[in-house]
C-alpha cells in the first residue's frame, strides 16, 4: 500500500497499525453525527456505536467515547480524569486540538496527544465503531485495538 495516503489520519492510523477494521461511509446529516451513524450502521447494536466528546477542564483537554445511546456524566469524567470538574469543551478549541472537525472527531490521529476516556460497556463487545475523522465515516475495531492505539483509559462515564 506504498504511496496511497489515506483519506484521514484516523484511517492512517489504522492501516500503520496493521490492525483489523472496517470502514462504514453513510450521509452525515447536519448535527446529531452519532445518532446518524446508528440510523445507518444497522448490523450494530446502537451501544456498540460510540461518540466522541471533548472535555475541558481549565486549559486542559481530553477526549470521552460512549454509546451514542447515552449521556455523558462530566463528573464522572472529572473523576476518572483526575480533576475537580470537566465541562465540555469549546468546538473550535476541540478541532484545533484533534485536527478533526465536531461530527468527525475521533481519538485516532489527534493532532495533539490526548487523554482518552472510553466507556467500560464497550469492552463488553467484540467489535465497536468510532468516527473515521470525517462526518459519514466510522470505522468498526475491536475494543482492545481501540485502547491501545489510543492509550485509552477504561472508566465508567455515562450518566
Amino acid at each position: 500500500m506504498s504511496g496511497h495516503k489515506a483519506a484521514t489520519k484516523a484511517l492512517e492510523v489504522l492501516q500503520d497499525a496493521k490492525v483489523e477494521f472496517t470502514q462504514h461511509t453513510f450521509p452525515a446529516g447536519q448535527d446529531h453525527f452519532g445518532d446518524n451513524a446508528a440510523a445507518q450502521l444497522t448490523h450494530l447494536d446502537a451501544d456498540q456505536i460510540m461518540k466522541t466528546l471533548v472535555v475541558a477542564s481549565g486549559k486542559e483537554l481530553a477526549i470521552a467515547v460512549l454509546p451514542v445511546s447515552h449521556h455523558l456524566s462530566l463528573k464522572k469524567v472529572a473523576k476518572a480524569w483526575g480533576v475537580k470538574s470537566a465541562e465540555m469543551a469549546d468546538p473550535h478549541k476541540a478541532q484545533l486540538a484533534t485536527g478533526y472537525i465536531p461530527g468527525g472527531i475521533t481519538a485516532l490521529g489527534t493532532k495533539k496527544p490526548m487523554t482518552v476516556f472510553l466507556d467500560e460497556t464497550a469492552t463488553l463487545w467484540d467489535t465497536i465503531a468510532v468516527s473515521g475523522g470525517r462526518r459519514g465515516l466510522d470505522v468498526e475495531l475491536s475494543p482492545a485495538d481501540y485502547i491501545s492505539l489510543t492509550k485509552a483509559t477504561v472508566a465508567d462515564v455515562l450518566q
